[in-house]
């Protein structure tokens, strides 16, 4: 045996120090390996929809109702069912309201407590008994549990079971209990969740699903192009702070800024109203909101604050493509096109007409310098947004759990593209005076959004990464965005619609190919035949017989259109997806109306779910990442177990 070896044996002994607790753990070990594979669940792209995406959190995708249908086929009405799985996903407030309406609530919770220990036993089938009693509430782990191994045809039991049951409810303790019990239903439901991307911007409550994901008990995220702008602004970046207030203006949604993360605009208002107070700014009238009443002055305030902030913008960014030559995005300085004369601007070879020709604080001698105002409108923004508690704690957690792109159980998960030439071939980058592989560049981006955040010695070093974060959000090779270019300016300020056309890179022309995804998942150390892409970013437009299955299968596209804003291209509301031990289950769902109505009628999203493939012989722990982690730990205890007989290591006891 070598000396590492048996130091390694001697440190895992500590850990069993005995024969006996070796082969414990083994049998233990061993026993999970033969379990079910947990069900994974995979959401992407969800702007800030926070009530249809904690709706589709809580009813995991159509698994529970599917369980309840199962479980109560003939036994219950359509109303019941529905009653159940809202309970299920609501507990604190659809109990009230089913109460309002009862004669007999020790009946109704009698009926509906031994309901749900049926759906529990389901949901917990698959988990060690160690694993559920972890995520069991510490009020009633000891009752559930209790409950959990209730047989009805334990006629020795049957009182002992009865007794307890109506004991919760004597003592007034039946609402909280079946809440407990609602609850962990939902978190056994899923073993782990994958966000692939884009939890911020375009709908209102982008912090309000940070806030629940912080809680979940098993979640990882592919970060998308509209999460690393806002980690680049919580870095600091002054560029991604103006992206991040300019689009929270476009769509209305101050409330993520302000209600949610406390950014102070008073001095962005107070600007605006100065330089741009006679301005109609008439391209820059934001996108109105279903969901909430403002005023005409309130419109026209913003208006002001959106045109004032894209200016900045625009001033900020230059500072980064001079900075970053290797970026090669000098074609997008254009304030210095600018005829203002003339009232055109200079793209390409084309001199086009401006639709606002008003620009105070330009100076056509040095475009792109702030002018004192504007500066302390970024120097005020900046430390409202480094000072910004959630959002800093928020943005922390999107890199604890966070990559650009994730291999989990034989699949490959990213938000966006993989970059290609226009033969097909993937991209080379060159980077840093070095050049890369997709796969590496990828990595090294990754590696540099996590400079841009946590460099605290080397401020040329962090200015770099904060760059680098910038053009993941913007630029032309970032897998993040996939497009040529973001043509913003052409859209505020050029009427002419050949301007505002964005090229998507050829990846969007090739993923269609099984051949592309099979060299795409090989890239990335994947099985080509047996692997999956499941990738988001750009919706699929199911209106125009567009499908979310492409390459034979290979490759999943499940960004159906969860933000409000895209749902007239898309035709839905969103795709998930869910990968039990059974095979992989694709569904798309319908516009979702409310909370409140989801819970006093009972309306769930409606949603169409596709089995796109079945295993008939269930996928196993052992088949599993975790599986993998699990056999190695076994080998290690069965080396244990050996130094312990051959004599190499003595047993503690």
């Amino acid at each position: 045996m070598e000396i590492l070896e048996r130091d390694y044996l001697r440190l895992l002994a500590k850990q069993f120090p005995s024969i006996r607790e070796a082969t414990t753990e083994i049998i233990n070990l061993t026993a999970i390996l033969n379990l079910p594979k947990g069900t994974e669940h995979f959401i992407s792209d969800v702007h800030g929809e926070y009530e249809a995406f904690v709706h589709v959190l809580n009813n995991c995708s159509g698994s529970i109702r599917r369980k309840i249908d199962d479980i109560f086929a003939n036994e219950l009405l359509d109303k019941e069912k529905r009653d159940l799985a809202t309970l299920i996903y609501y507990p604190e407030r659809k109990i009230p309201l089913i109460l309002q309406t009862l004669d007999d609530e020790d009946e109704w919770y009698r009926i509906t407590l031994f309901r749900l220990i049926r759906v529990f036993k389901v949901a917990s089938s698959k988990y060690t008994r160690s694993k559920v009693r972890k995520a069991l509430p510490n009020d009633f782990a000891y009752i559930i549990e209790e409950l959990l191994h209730e047989q009805a045809s334990s006629q020795n039991k049957q009182e002992y079971y009865k007794s307890i049951v109506d004991t919760i409810i004597s003592i007034d303790r039946a609402k909280e209990f079946l809440t407990a019990m609602a609850l962990v239903i939902q978190r056994l439901a899923i073993d782990h969740l994958h966000i692939l991307g884009d939890v911020y911007d375009r709908g209102p409550g982008g912090h309000i699903i940070m806030e629940r994901l912080l809680e979940y008990h098993s979640v990882d995220f592919q970060w998308g192009n509209h999460d690393i702008v806002w980690m680049g602004a919580a870095a600091g970046s002054e560029a991604c702070i103006a992206n991040v207030v300019r689009i929270c203006l476009r769509y209305s949604n101050l409330a993520t800024l302000q209600d949610g993360y406390a950014i102070n605009l008073m001095p962005l208002t107070s600007f605006a109203m100065e330089i741009y107070g006679d301005d109609p700014c008439e391209q820059f009238i934001i996108r109105k909101s279903d969901e909430r009443e403002i005023s005409e002055n309130e419109w026209q305030i913003m208006a002001k604050m959106h045109k004032a902030i894209f200016i900045i913008q625009l001033k900020m960014e230059a500072q980064i493509i001079k900075r970053c030559p290797h970026y090669d995005m000098e074609s997008r300085l254009l304030l210095d096109k600018i005829d203002h004369e003339n009232g055109v601007v200079s793209i390409g070879s084309t001199n086009y007409p401006l639709n606002d020709v008003n620009f105070p604080t330009i100076d056509p001698l040095d475009p792109y310098k702030l002018t004192e105002k504007e500066q302390i409108v970024v120097d005020n923004l900046k430390l409202s947004f480094l000072h910004s508690r959630h959002l800093q704690e928020h943005v922390r957690f999107l890199y604890s759990k966070g990559n650009m792109y994730l291999v989990y159980n034989g699949n490959l998960l990213y938000h966006g593209c993989i970059p290609m030439e226009k033969d097909g071939s993937f991209r080379v980058f060159k980077l840093d005076g070095k050049t890369y592989t997709t796969r590496a560049f990828m990595e090294r981006m990754e590696r540099l959004a996590r400079q841009a955040y946590f460099e605290i010695d080397d401020m040329e070093k962090k200015q770099y990464a904060q760059d680098a974060v910038w053009y993941m959000w913007i630029g032309e090779q970032s897998p993040l965005f996939g497009k040529d270019k973001m043509a913003t300016f052409e859209r505020y300020f050029v009427d002419d619609k050949e301007t505002h056309k964005e090229r998507k890179n050829y990846y969007y022309d090739y993923r269609d190919h099984e051949e592309t995804a099979q060299a795409i998942l090989s890239e990335f150390g994947v099985d080509p035949d047996k692997g999956h892409i499941i990738n988001g970013h750009v919706p699929v437009k199911v209106k125009k017989g567009e499908s979310p299955v492409k390459a034979n299968g290979r490759l999943l596209v499940i960004d159906g259109g969860f933000s409000k804003a895209y749902q007239d291209k898309t035709g839905i509301a969103g795709y998930t997806l869910v990968y039990n031990s059974y095979g992989l289950i694709l569904a798309s769902h319908h516009p979702f109306e409310s909370t409140d109505k989801a819970i006093a009628e009972g309306v769930d999203i409606l949603s169409n779910a596709e089995i796109l493939e079945i295993n008939y012989n269930r996928i196993r722990v052992k088949d599993t990442d975790k599986g993998k982690q699990i056999q190695g730990e076994i080998d290690d205890l069965m080396a244990l177990l050996k130094a312990y007989r051959d004599g190499f290591i003595n047993e503690e006891n």
